[in-house]
Protein backbone atom coordinates (compact mmCIF):
# COMPACT_ATOMS: atom_id res chain seq x y z
CA UNK A 1 0.00 0.00 0.00
CA UNK A 2 0.90 3.50 -0.21
CA UNK A 3 2.58 5.81 1.95
CA UNK A 4 0.06 8.34 3.19
CA UNK A 5 1.02 11.71 4.10
CA UNK A 6 0.00 12.21 8.24
CA UNK A 7 -2.30 14.69 7.69
CA UNK A 8 -4.66 11.56 6.10
CA UNK A 9 -3.05 8.52 7.53
CA UNK A 10 -6.96 8.11 9.85
CA UNK A 11 -9.14 9.56 7.32
CA UNK A 12 -11.87 8.04 5.72
CA UNK A 13 -13.53 8.97 1.96
CA UNK A 14 -16.22 8.49 -0.30
CA UNK A 15 -16.58 10.16 -3.99
CA UNK A 16 -17.90 13.34 -2.74
CA UNK A 17 -14.82 13.96 -0.72
CA UNK A 18 -12.47 13.54 -4.09
CA UNK A 19 -14.67 16.33 -5.70
CA UNK A 20 -14.69 19.17 -2.85
CA UNK A 21 -10.86 18.22 -2.74
CA UNK A 22 -10.42 18.84 -6.84
CA UNK A 23 -12.76 22.34 -5.82
CA UNK A 24 -10.07 23.16 -3.98
CA UNK A 25 -7.53 22.75 -6.64
CA UNK A 26 -9.47 24.87 -8.64
CA UNK A 27 -9.98 27.81 -6.31
CA UNK A 28 -6.64 28.04 -5.43
CA UNK A 29 -5.91 28.17 -9.82
CA UNK A 30 -4.55 24.96 -9.97
CA UNK A 31 -4.31 21.54 -11.83
CA UNK A 32 -4.08 18.72 -10.02
CA UNK A 33 -2.03 16.04 -11.86
CA UNK A 34 -2.53 11.85 -11.50
CA UNK A 35 -0.94 9.32 -13.56
CA UNK A 36 -1.15 5.55 -13.94
CA UNK A 37 1.15 2.92 -14.17
CA UNK A 38 0.41 -0.70 -14.59
CA UNK A 39 2.61 -3.47 -13.79
CA UNK A 40 4.03 -7.03 -14.80
CA UNK A 41 3.48 -6.62 -19.20
CA UNK A 42 4.89 -9.35 -20.65
CA UNK A 43 2.13 -10.50 -23.85
CA UNK A 44 -1.00 -9.43 -24.81
CA UNK A 45 -3.18 -11.27 -22.62
CA UNK A 46 -7.24 -10.81 -22.58
CA UNK A 47 -6.40 -8.97 -19.33
CA UNK A 48 -4.65 -6.89 -20.89
CA UNK A 49 -6.35 -6.16 -23.53
CA UNK A 50 -9.52 -5.24 -20.79
CA UNK A 51 -7.18 -2.81 -19.10
CA UNK A 52 -6.41 -1.18 -22.42
CA UNK A 53 -10.31 -0.95 -22.81
CA UNK A 54 -10.97 0.35 -19.42
CA UNK A 55 -8.27 3.05 -19.92
CA UNK A 56 -9.36 4.41 -22.91
CA UNK A 57 -7.56 7.21 -24.31
CA UNK A 58 -5.89 8.21 -20.96
CA UNK A 59 -2.01 8.10 -20.56
CA UNK A 60 -1.00 4.66 -19.52
CA UNK A 61 2.33 3.78 -18.50
CA UNK A 62 3.04 0.12 -18.63
CA UNK A 63 5.75 -1.83 -17.16
CA UNK A 64 6.98 -4.70 -19.10
CA UNK A 65 9.76 -7.44 -18.09
CA UNK A 66 12.38 -7.36 -20.49
CA UNK A 67 13.38 -10.98 -20.62
CA UNK A 68 9.67 -12.21 -20.25
CA UNK A 69 8.83 -10.01 -23.36
CA UNK A 70 6.59 -12.20 -25.89
CA UNK A 71 7.05 -10.86 -29.81
CA UNK A 72 4.09 -10.05 -30.19
CA UNK A 73 3.12 -7.87 -27.65
CA UNK A 74 5.13 -4.49 -29.53
CA UNK A 75 2.81 -4.93 -32.50
CA UNK A 76 -0.46 -4.79 -30.22
CA UNK A 77 0.59 -1.73 -28.53
CA UNK A 78 1.75 0.30 -31.83
CA UNK A 79 -1.45 1.79 -32.63
CA UNK A 80 -1.91 3.05 -28.98
CA UNK A 81 -0.33 6.21 -28.94
CA UNK A 82 -1.19 7.07 -25.12
CA UNK A 83 0.63 3.84 -24.13
CA UNK A 84 4.54 4.26 -22.87
CA UNK A 85 6.54 1.33 -22.10
CA UNK A 86 8.87 1.20 -18.85
CA UNK A 87 11.55 -1.46 -18.05
CA UNK A 88 10.31 -3.56 -15.43
CA UNK A 89 13.75 -4.86 -14.06
CA UNK A 90 14.60 -7.46 -16.13
CA UNK A 91 12.84 -10.60 -15.64
CA UNK A 92 11.01 -10.35 -12.01
CA UNK A 93 13.17 -12.96 -10.53
CA UNK A 94 13.60 -12.25 -7.13
CA UNK A 95 17.12 -12.46 -6.06
CA UNK A 96 17.00 -11.52 -1.94
CA UNK A 97 18.31 -13.44 0.23
CA UNK A 98 15.77 -16.34 2.15
CA UNK A 99 13.43 -14.51 4.72
CA UNK A 100 13.84 -11.04 2.99
CA UNK A 101 11.48 -8.71 1.13
CA UNK A 102 11.71 -9.47 -2.30
CA UNK A 103 13.96 -7.86 -4.58
CA UNK A 104 15.34 -8.27 -8.14
CA UNK A 105 18.06 -5.75 -7.08
CA UNK A 106 19.03 -6.15 -3.72
CA UNK A 107 22.68 -5.12 -2.19
CA UNK A 108 23.84 -8.50 -2.52
CA UNK A 109 23.72 -8.85 -6.17
CA UNK A 110 27.06 -8.47 -8.12
CA UNK A 111 27.37 -5.29 -9.88
CA UNK A 112 28.09 -6.30 -13.16
CA UNK A 113 25.59 -8.25 -13.37
CA UNK A 114 23.11 -5.71 -12.48
CA UNK A 115 24.53 -3.75 -15.00
CA UNK A 116 24.28 -6.14 -17.42
CA UNK A 117 20.35 -6.84 -16.95
CA UNK A 118 19.65 -2.98 -17.08
CA UNK A 119 21.78 -2.14 -20.29
CA UNK A 120 19.90 -5.54 -21.81
CA UNK A 121 16.49 -4.15 -20.52
CA UNK A 122 17.00 -0.61 -22.03
CA UNK A 123 18.29 -1.84 -24.96
CA UNK A 124 15.91 -4.31 -26.09
CA UNK A 125 13.13 -2.79 -24.90
CA UNK A 126 14.11 0.13 -27.43
CA UNK A 127 14.76 -1.71 -30.11
CA UNK A 128 11.52 -3.21 -29.70
CA UNK A 129 9.03 -0.74 -29.40
CA UNK A 130 11.00 2.50 -30.63
CA UNK A 131 9.72 5.67 -29.21
CA UNK A 132 7.30 3.63 -27.34
CA UNK A 133 9.66 3.02 -24.49
CA UNK A 134 11.03 5.26 -21.98
CA UNK A 135 14.17 5.03 -20.32
CA UNK A 136 12.57 4.71 -17.45
CA UNK A 137 13.61 1.98 -14.76
CA UNK A 138 10.41 0.22 -12.45
CA UNK A 139 11.89 -2.36 -10.25
CA UNK A 140 10.00 -5.44 -9.57
CA UNK A 141 8.26 -4.75 -5.81
CA UNK A 142 9.73 -1.11 -6.24
CA UNK A 143 12.52 -2.31 -4.24
CA UNK A 144 16.27 -1.00 -5.97
CA UNK A 145 19.70 -1.00 -3.80
CA UNK A 146 21.26 2.31 -3.66
CA UNK A 147 24.26 0.76 -4.24
CA UNK A 148 23.33 0.67 -7.69
CA UNK A 149 21.55 3.62 -8.49
CA UNK A 150 24.88 5.10 -10.51
CA UNK A 151 24.54 2.17 -12.43
CA UNK A 152 21.19 4.25 -14.08
CA UNK A 153 22.21 6.58 -16.22
CA UNK A 154 25.39 4.60 -17.31
CA UNK A 155 22.86 2.24 -18.83
CA UNK A 156 20.45 4.48 -20.24
CA UNK A 157 17.98 5.01 -18.15
CA UNK A 158 16.54 8.74 -17.16
CA UNK A 159 14.17 7.85 -14.74
CA UNK A 160 12.95 5.58 -11.67
CA UNK A 161 9.57 4.82 -10.19
CA UNK A 162 8.97 3.45 -7.23
CA UNK A 163 6.48 3.61 -4.48
CA UNK A 164 6.76 6.89 -3.07
CA UNK A 165 8.31 6.53 0.03
CA UNK A 166 9.35 9.93 3.06
CA UNK A 167 12.67 7.61 3.09
CA UNK A 168 13.64 7.63 0.14
CA UNK A 169 17.18 9.63 -0.52
CA UNK A 170 17.04 12.23 -3.35
CA UNK A 171 18.39 10.96 -6.88
CA UNK A 172 21.16 12.12 -8.34
CA UNK A 173 21.55 14.78 -11.45
CA UNK A 174 20.34 12.91 -14.17
CA UNK A 175 17.86 11.11 -13.02
CA UNK A 176 14.22 11.66 -12.23
CA UNK A 177 11.92 10.10 -9.58
CA UNK A 178 8.09 9.21 -11.28
CA UNK A 179 6.52 7.79 -8.38
CA UNK A 180 3.35 5.77 -7.99
CA UNK A 181 1.52 6.55 -4.63
CA UNK A 182 -1.47 4.29 -4.37
CA UNK A 183 -1.55 1.00 -5.38
CA UNK A 184 -5.37 -0.38 -5.80
CA UNK A 185 -4.20 -4.35 -4.66
CA UNK A 186 -4.66 -5.84 -1.62
CA UNK A 187 -1.26 -7.90 -1.36
CA UNK A 188 -1.68 -9.09 2.04
CA UNK A 189 -5.16 -9.94 1.69
CA UNK A 190 -6.64 -11.41 -1.39
CA UNK A 191 -4.76 -9.85 -3.64
CA UNK A 192 -8.36 -8.35 -4.43
CA UNK A 193 -9.26 -4.47 -4.67
CA UNK A 194 -7.87 -2.21 -1.45
CA UNK A 195 -11.68 -0.88 -1.44
CA UNK A 196 -13.19 2.49 -2.35
CA UNK A 197 -12.47 4.18 1.19
CA UNK A 198 -9.05 3.24 1.11
CA UNK A 199 -8.29 4.29 -2.13
CA UNK A 200 -9.96 7.55 -2.19
CA UNK A 201 -8.53 8.02 1.39
CA UNK A 202 -4.65 7.58 -0.33
CA UNK A 203 -5.62 10.16 -3.40
CA UNK A 204 -6.93 12.15 -1.64
CA UNK A 205 -4.35 12.44 1.12
CA UNK A 206 -1.74 12.99 -1.46
CA UNK A 207 -3.66 15.46 -3.76
CA UNK A 208 -4.25 17.42 -0.17
CA UNK A 209 -0.67 17.12 0.71
CA UNK A 210 0.49 18.82 -2.65
CA UNK A 211 -1.99 21.66 -2.68
CA UNK A 212 -1.14 22.32 0.87
CA UNK A 213 2.71 22.18 0.44
CA UNK A 214 3.77 19.53 2.27
CA UNK A 215 4.97 17.57 -0.54
CA UNK A 216 5.85 18.52 -3.51
CA UNK A 217 3.04 20.46 -5.07
CA UNK A 218 4.49 19.57 -9.16
CA UNK A 219 4.38 16.13 -8.63
CA UNK A 220 1.79 14.23 -10.43
CA UNK A 221 -0.18 11.41 -8.08
CA UNK A 222 0.53 8.20 -9.50
CA UNK A 223 -2.01 5.23 -9.48
CA UNK A 224 -0.74 1.01 -9.29
CA UNK A 225 -2.20 -1.67 -10.51
CA UNK A 226 -1.62 -5.05 -11.81
CA UNK A 227 -3.83 -6.04 -14.98
CA UNK A 228 -3.25 -9.77 -14.54
CA UNK A 229 -4.92 -9.29 -10.65
CA UNK A 230 -7.40 -6.80 -11.48
CA UNK A 231 -11.09 -8.46 -10.16
CA UNK A 232 -14.29 -6.84 -11.13
CA UNK A 233 -13.94 -3.97 -8.14
CA UNK A 234 -11.11 -2.86 -9.13
CA UNK A 235 -12.06 -1.76 -12.38
CA UNK A 236 -15.28 0.13 -11.10
CA UNK A 237 -13.20 1.80 -8.96
CA UNK A 238 -10.68 2.88 -11.99
CA UNK A 239 -14.04 3.94 -14.35
CA UNK A 240 -15.07 6.09 -12.05
CA UNK A 241 -11.77 7.67 -11.19
CA UNK A 242 -11.26 8.80 -14.84
CA UNK A 243 -14.88 9.56 -15.26
CA UNK A 244 -14.15 12.05 -12.31
CA UNK A 245 -11.36 13.32 -13.43
CA UNK A 246 -12.48 14.03 -16.61
CA UNK A 247 -15.47 15.74 -15.62
CA UNK A 248 -13.41 18.47 -13.09
CA UNK A 249 -11.73 21.09 -14.59
CA UNK A 250 -9.51 20.88 -12.07
CA UNK A 251 -7.79 17.64 -13.04
CA UNK A 252 -5.94 15.43 -15.51
CA UNK A 253 -4.14 12.97 -16.18
CA UNK A 254 -0.86 13.03 -17.23
CA UNK A 255 2.04 11.03 -19.09
CA UNK A 256 4.60 8.69 -18.16
CA UNK A 257 6.37 11.06 -20.92
CA UNK A 258 5.22 14.17 -19.51
CA UNK A 259 6.90 13.59 -16.19
CA UNK A 260 10.01 12.53 -17.13
CA UNK A 261 10.70 15.59 -19.42
CA UNK A 262 9.96 17.62 -16.14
Amino acid sequence: MSVLPRVAAAMTAEWPDLIAELDRWGEAGKIASLWWRDDDAAAATPALSSLLRLAGDVPLALAVIPAELDPDLPGFLRPMAQVAVLQHGWRHANHAAPGAKKSEYPASRAEATVSAELTGGHDRLAACFGPQALPVLVPPWNRFAAEFVPLLTKSGIAGLSSMASRAAPALPAGLTAIDVHVDLTAWKGDRGFIGTTAALAGVIGHLRACRLGSANPGRAIGILTHHLVMDRATAGFLDRLLVAVDRHAAARWASAAELLAR
